[in-house]
């Protein structure tokens, strides 16, 4: 029987890239958690101000800063914030590729908030191919919205000339991951290349696909070094300055015409998202759901391991409440738009296994005698070990080391 360490205190495990555990089992995430309750928030927001001033146009003959926005909770509350501040900002959306009702309503609620926004639609025959390639060749069906969402604004702000952009949560401090990463309160090239995304793939790598050529990667392309000089573009995460706590900036959000699914679910009488026990993120994408579940394959945990781990941190759940909702929602394959994620990538439901079965973890489920996955009654992938209550699993071989 293998074994897999999950920390002492959340339910990360060891399988998650770049996530590191101290000599008492605590992971960096939960320790990132324990010193944001030390940090002086009214000093970093003091901060905040001061670079927004720094930044803002006196003459008002242009926008103070560029916000990058999904119409999602987490992009609404930082236009608020920056509103609230007295701050004009330029929200610039990369749209989705299919999106949900809640989504569009979402995205125009949070234009009524009073801001002037430009949301880009990528050519969609480029789009469905990079799409369509990145799903086959890193498991990723995502990736082409992962370059925009972080390219599309910087080459906004360079052709605007408006230097300064805030993006919310930093990823790296909420969800584990390298200290000097954690720390950072700026996004950068090298930045996004490693944490944005990209898995080893680059823009580049398109070039062909389907007859993609140089010109239609326009809108996917990082601004160069001089570009960005020019402008003296900078990047900062809103989480540096803000306690970030997405449920209690929910309300928020709310207040503001925000929605959540409050739809009856699939499974249960509770609404939530596919492979979560939430109801309130990843709302504007239909395929979404294919990306988290690619998430579990690779790693052996998914967006409810994200969302329990890290209400755990901030003590709404207890562990053992945190285990019982990772094992009920979590590694579900996301049939709900399942039928139209197939006509957009041009797939057979066979084809679409066989490339989930590629880049899903074998040492992470279990197989049979030939090596081939074992699925239960409902067709899902069946993992071996799973947290405890003590944040330690089933003494033996170690795991592999998961691949990216």
């Amino acid at each position: 029987m293998p074994s897999v360490r999950y920390c002492s205190r959340c339910l990360m495990p060891e399988t998650k890239p770049d996530l590191s555990f101290d000599a008492e089992g605590v992971c960096d995430a939960c320790r990132s958690a324990e010193h944001k309750n030390v940090i002086d928030w009214a000093a970093r927001r003091e901060e905040l101000r001061e670079i927004l001033d720094r930044y803002a146009r006196k003459d008002k003959t242009n926008y103070d800063c560029i916000i990058p926005v999904s119409g999602g909770k987490d992009s609404t509350y930082q236009v608020i914030e920056v509103l609230e501040m007295g701050y004009r900002p330029l929200t610039v959306t990369w749209s989705a590729c299919s999106y949900t009702d809640i989504g569009r309503h979402n995205i125009e609620s949070m234009q009524k908030l009073g801001v002037d926004h430009i949301q880009f639609t990528p050519n969609p025959r480029v789009y469905r191919a990079m799409f369509a390639e990145a799903f086959k060749r890193v498991g990723d069906g995502c990736w082409p919205c992962h370059v925009g969402i972080f390219s599309y604004p910087v080459r906004v702000a360079v052709n605007y000339k408006v230097p300064l952009i805030i993006y919310g949560e930093n990823p790296q401090l909420e969800y584990g991951g390298p200290a000097s990463a954690s720390a950072n309160n700026v996004i950068d090239r090298s930045w996004l290349e490693e944490f944005g995304g990209l898995l080893g793939n680059r823009i580049d790598d398109m070039l062909g696909v389907e007859g993609i050529t140089e010109a239609d990667l326009i809108p996917y392309r990082y601004p160069s070094d001089e570009e960005l000089r020019a402008v003296g573009v900078s990047a900062i995460f809103l989480g540096y300055y803000v306690k970030w706590d997405a449920r209690a900036q929910l309300k928020k959000v709310m207040d503001s015409g925000f929605r959540v699914n409050d739809s009856v679910a699939d499974v249960g009488t509770e609404p939530h998202q596919e492979g979560t026990y939430t109801n309130y993120e990843n709302l504007d994408g239909k395929f979404v759901g294919v990306h988290d579940y690619l998430k579990f394959l690779k790693f052996g945990f998914g967006r409810a391991t994200d969302h329990a781990s890290i209400d755990i941190r901030n003590e709404r759940i207890s562990r053992d409440e945190a285990i019982a909702l990772v094992r009920t929602y979590e590694g579900k394959v996301p049939r709900r738009y399942l039928e139209e994620y197939l006509e957009f990538v041009g797939m057979t439901e066979d084809e679409f296994y066989e490339t989930l079965d590629a880049f899903t973890n074998k040492a992470i489920f279990v197989t049979d005698e030939n090596g081939r996955l074992v699925r239960d009654d409902n067709g899902e992938v069946v993992k071996k070990v799973w947290p405890d209550g003590e944040g330690a699993v089933a003494e033996g071989e170690r795991l592999a080391a998961p691949y990216r």
